[in-house]
């Protein structure tokens, strides 16, 4: 039989690590659909290298809102019901009252890691300030985009800036990220194929998903580019479904719309859930630097991303099945290219 002490001994370590599986960490983010979904890697990784049994977001829940249930996150909080912008005031003008919103905001967590502010500033201060009133809370203030020398990609760039903040540098490697990182559901599946039965596809013939937009029209491929391995694609027999959202319709024409028409269905202006229970049916996915390939990787969708001005290395998508093609040249975005379509059609 064990002696007492190693018996005491046993009961103190479930103990501690009861108590920091009941540890809550927040993350702050405040950025689009791209950033917010790259963060998911960073918060896998707090969760896991601290024990933590609760990973919480402050951001946008219009996109955000689909992680619970699905990811490591287990809750998503609007980041435009807190007035954040309170935190941004000199600390000798930053005033609190008792009960006042932003303190319930911060209570209860024993990490915030926050991409809002910056090191050393007013915000860092008054966040450190307004989370301690209540307990002990370590507060880490990260940079959004790492510098121009950075060779890695921004995963690590994040992981690193946590590591060398928290103390954890002795027990972290390089840190790889190959399984989905968002997990669909039977639901998903399920809604996903009525989606296509709605546009007039065969769910059982998974679909080419092509999404041709991004945040920023220099990272768009020419829309002729799409269009014509569309056709391609279709030609040999493939199902084809383009995907336009907000974006799309607030930057291409009336007339590049009707060509996308003409040439495949489409689908405009999905909310972000059904967006992700589209992809969870799709066969390959096709597009741009943009948030949406984002998460077409990370939900294991086999995924093609076309790179122009930005950096691969950096901002490739995370996934287990990921084929990044890359045009640098200055007619990425304003000429067709014939090469880089027989290349992506090859690729396919």
């Amino acid at each position: 039989m064990p002696a007492d002490s190693d018996i005491l001994d046993l009961l103190r370590a479930e103990g501690i690590e009861a108590e920091r599986k009941a540890q809550r960490a927040l993350i702050i983010q405040p950025g689009a659909i791209g950033d917010s979904i790259l963060t998911l890697p960073l918060a896998a990784f707090i969760k896991d290298a601290l024990k933590l049994g609760v990973v919480d977001v402050l951001g946008h829940t219009e996109y955000l809102g689909v992680l619970p249930g699905r990811t490591c996150i287990n809750r998503i909080s609007s980041i435009d019901s807190i007035d954040l912008h309170r935190l941004y005031v000199e600390p000798e003008s930053f005033n609190l009252a008792d009960g006042d919103p932003l303190i319930h905001a911060f209570a209860g967590y024993a990490w915030i890691v926050t991409f809002m502010g910056e090191p050393g500033s007013d915000f860092e201060q008054n966040l450190i300030f307004t989370a301690n009133c209540t307990h002990s809370t370590e507060v880490i203030t990260m940079s959004l985009k790492p510098p121009d020398d950075f060779s890695g990609h921004l995963i690590d760039f994040h992981i690193r800036q946590f590591v060398s903040q928290s103390g954890l540098s002795s027990r972290v490697q390089n840190t790889r990220f190959e399984n989905d990182l968002i997990k669909v559901t039977n639901s998903d599946v399920i809604k996903g194929a009525e989606l296509l039965k709605e546009t007039g596809l065969n769910p059982e013939k998974k679909p080419v998903v092509i999404h041709p937009g991004s945040g920023a029209l220099n990272k768009c491929w020419h829309f002729e580019n799409f269009l014509a391995v569309a056709k391609e694609l279709i030609s040999e027999g493939n199902e084809v479904l383009f995907l336009l959202g907000p974006a799309e319709l607030e930057k291409f024409s009336v007339n590049n719309i009707n060509k996308i028409t003409n040439v495949a269905k489409c689908l405009k202006e999905l909310s972000f859930t059904d967006v992700l229970r589209l992809l969870s049916c799709a066969e390959v996915f096709i597009g741009n630097d943009s948030g949406i390939t984002h998460l077409a990787a990370m939900l294991g969708v086999r995924t093609i991303a076309v790179f122009g001005p930005t950096n691969p290395d950096t901002y490739k998508p995370i996934g287990p099945n990921v084929q990044v093609l890359v045009n640098n040249t200055a007619v990425f975005a304003t000429e067709p290219s014939t090469g880089l379509q027989q290349e992506l059609l090859a690729a396919i």
